[in-house]
Parts: structure tokens; C-alpha cells; sequence
């Protein structure tokens, strides 16, 4: 068996965390058996390479590895993709195809992302991790596979299963060993070493001088929080490679970099709390809409009462009445000189029928407001997460997929 140093070497992997080589050392372990592997952990940590570690080291090496991202795939065709389907199977089936688990026979699939999976795929996917059996799109015929699923998935489970978003006998199914990736801000000794070899690999791609911090850009380096981790700090160092004409670095400069350096605050908001917020907002939208129902309700009896009044079948006292629960005492004065000066101006303006009708009306809720309001509570979620949309979702409790379509939607 490979040493730890030597499996790091081989995968390119930088850092000396506990933590980190914590997950390293149980993916050794589990690569030369058949256990289903769920790799746990933020977006951005290189969960990715977890999978591919247990492929190389296991006695399935000399097959097929197939990398499937479960979010980037729309509803409709993901069983197609995953379990293959036959001519004329639905509308575009010009001929058989096969799916991953059929092509990757005998090899490893890397689920990313499965926590996107519908429902419906999520009962086949079980069916195949507990019996190796298939069936293609539109055939009756079982079909058998030999496959090694590793799953991968940035989402809270426990809440995802909680909500019904995602199976929970799959879920245990799916994570016989569960291999927890730390997010970067949890690796402060590996985030100068990162930084320094992304500097390298730059400095080589781009034909210049490598960037170098000093002592005042590496303390902020490393008082940043790295919410988007490894891949964020590797856009930056790129970044940094491209626009800056000298190559030592200090703090002023990486913070130019560094996206809202001052607004950043050791709180962490969780998942609960932001769930919470979209909802007292929604929450809120409904209030004035109900409101505003019942007002437009109120003001329909009020009419209703001054019609009777001036055809004599309704006391002037009971329509007072009505006027004050609807306008309060305070504005007893006011509103009954307007409602007088309103009965006046439309005096012989008002008939049987009109009054059916009016009976008769449904109250309709204009939709343009939610929309609106849908569009600025995307928008501004976008603009917390600086644009990840992985996070906006989750932010905003949807998912990608509703994510994406909005987006298209609103031409965001």
C-alpha cells in the first residue's frame, strides 16, 4: 500500500491538515473493496479527487471511471443518461442508448452533486445499489451491471431528507462510509502552501515571474474567510498572476482582490437562519396581499350598505356601523363626509344588475407583485453569494435546477 506522502504526490495534492489527511486515509482503506462511498464537504474543497483516488487504488483500475454531475443535468433526461433508453422510448429517441451504469460495467461512476437527483431516479439508483439490476427508458428487459458508485454532495442530508428531498434508505445506502472533506478556512496551514503552488503553476502557464506575499498579504491571506475555499482562492491567485505588474505582493494589494474584505465577519449565518429569512419575507408578501383582499371586501359590503341605505332598506345607523369598523372611530368624520359626497356624485349611477355583478365579482391577486418580488429576492441572493448560484439555492431553499430555470427567466 502506497504511503499517504506518496498517494499526495501522485494526485497532486497540496497539505499537511489533520483533517485533510483524516479523508485521505480512509479513501485508501475503502478503495480496494466494493463499499459505496459518500465524499461530504462545502463547494470548492476537491471533493472530486476522492473518487478518482478510489478507482486508481482499486482492483476496478483497468476499467471504465465516469464522472456524472447530477445538478448540471435537466429532470427529463438524467435517466436517460444514467440508465440508457430505447428507440422511440419518448419524443428524440431516434435510436438505443446506453446509460452510464451500462457503459461503465465493471468500472466506478463518480455521482457529483446527488443530492440534485429527482425523486423518481433516486428509487432507480437504489434499485441498482442493492441489486445491480436496470432498466433502460421505455424497455421491460432487467438488465444487470457491476458498477462502484461514489457519491459526492455539498448539501445537508439530514435537512434534505427532513424536507423530503431526498430518500433516506438511499442516503444510508449511499454512505456505508462517509469521507468528510474540511472547508479551507478550517486548514490554515495549508492555505500559504496552496497560494505558493497555484503561484507556480501560473507563473509557468503564463510564461512570468512567480507572485510572492509578504508578511502583511499572508496575514491577510489567512484571516480570510475562503467561502468558495480552494477553488476561490485559486481563481484569485490567478487573477493576481494576470493583472499585477509587480510580483511582491502586499495586503493592500491582495485585499483589492479579496471580494468585500471589510464586510466580512467571523459570524457565520447557518442554512436555518437564511431559510428563515426567505420565508418571513414570503411570509410577509402574503400579509399584504390577504390584507389587501379583505379591504377590497370591506369596501364591497360598504357600497353594498350605502345602495341599501338610499333605497330605504337599510337603516343609516347599521351603515355608521360599517363605516367605523372599517375606518375606525378616529375617522368617523372624515370618511362619512367623503362616502356622502361619493353617494351624491353617484347618485342614479347604480341598478339591480350592477349590484348582481358586483355581488358576483371574484377578487383577483395581481401576480406582477410576486413576480417582481420573486425577481428582487433571486437577485439580491445572487448578489450575497457573489454570483455562485450552488449557493443562492441553497440560500433561497430550491433547488439548482429551479435555480437555473429562474435565472433563464429573468434574464438574470
Amino acid at each position: 500500500m502506497e504511503s499517504l506522502q506518496a498517494i499526495k504526490q501522485r494526485f497532486g495534492i497540496i497539505g499537511n491538515n489533520h483533517l485533510l489527511n483524516v479523508a485521505l486515509q480512509k479513501a485508501v482503506r475503502v478503495a480496494p473493496t466494493d463499499i459505496s462511498v459518500l465524499v461530504t464537504g462545502e463547494s470548492g474543497v476537491g471533493k472530486e479527487i476522492i473518487p478518482k483516488i478510489i478507482h486508481q487504488l482499486s482492483h476496478r483500475k483497468h476499467n471504465k471511471y465516469i464522472a456524472v454531475n447530477c445538478g448540471a443535468i435537466p429532470e427529463g433526461t438524467i435517466d436517460s443518461e444514467l440508465f440508457g433508453h430505447e428507440k422511440g422510448s419518448f419524443t428524440g429517441a431516434t435510436q438505443t442508448r446506453s446509460g452510464y451504469f451500462e457503459v461503465a460495467d465493471g468500472g466506478t461512476i463518480f455521482l457529483d452533486e446527488v443530492g440534485e437527483l429527482p425523486l423518481s431516479t433516486q428509487v432507480r439508483l437504489l434499485r441498482v445499489l442493492e441489486t445491480g439490476e436496470f432498466l433502460k427508458v421505455g424497455s421491460s428487459k432487467v438488465q444487470k451491471t457491476d458498477v462502484r458508485i461514489v457519491a459526492a454532495t455539498n448539501v445537508n442530508m439530514m435537512k434534505a431528507i427532513q424536507k423530503g428531498e431526498f430518500r433516506e434508505d438511499l442516503y444510508y445506502r449511499l454512505s456505508t462510509v462517509e469521507i468528510n472533506l474540511p472547508p479551507l478556512r478550517e486548514r490554515q496551514e495549508d492555505i500559504h502552501l496552496l497560494f505558493r503552488k497555484f503561484a507556480s503553476d501560473f507563473a509557468l502557464k503564463y510564461k512570468m515571474p512567480t507572485i510572492k506575499l509578504d508578511e502583511s498579504a499572508i496575514e491577510t491571506l489567512l484571516s480570510f474567510p475562503w467561502k468558495g475555499n480552494i477553488r476561490q482562492l485559486r481563481n484569485i491567485t490567478e487573477q493576481i498572476s494576470v493583472i499585477e505588474q509587480t510580483r511582491n505582493i502586499n495586503s493592500d494589494i491582495l485585499k483589492t482582490y479579496l471580494p468585500n474584505y471589510h464586510n466580512n465577519l467571523p459570524a457565520i449565518v447557518s442554512d436555518q437562519a437564511a431559510a428563515s429569512d426567505f420565508s418571513n419575507e414570503r411570509e410577509i408578501l402574503y400579509k399584504v396581499l390577504f390584507d389587501m383582499r379583505n379591504d377590497i371586501n370591506d369596501l364591497k359590503m360598504l357600497t353594498q350598505e350605502l345602495i341599501k341605505e338610499k333605497e330605504g332598506k337599510q337603516p343609516k345607523e347599521n351603515t355608521q356601523l360599517l363605516i367605523n369598523k372599517i375606518y375606525g372611530d378616529q375617522e368617523e368624520n372624515s370618511q362619512s363626509n367623503d362616502l356622502e359626497i361619493i353617494s351624491k356624485g353617484q347618485q342614479g349611477t347604480f341598478t339591480n344588475d350592477s349590484i348582481s355583478s358586483f355581488e358576483d365579482a371574484e377578487t383577483v391577486e395581481d401576480p406582477i407583485s410576486l413576480q417582481e418580488k420573486e425577481y428582487e429576492m433571486i437577485k439580491q441572493s445572487l448578489e450575497r453569494n457573489n454570483g455562485k448560484r450552488k449557493l443562492a439555492a441553497k440560500e433561497l431553499g430550491i433547488s439548482e435546477r429551479t435555480l437555473y430555470r429562474k435565472i433563464k427567466q429573468y434574464d438574470l
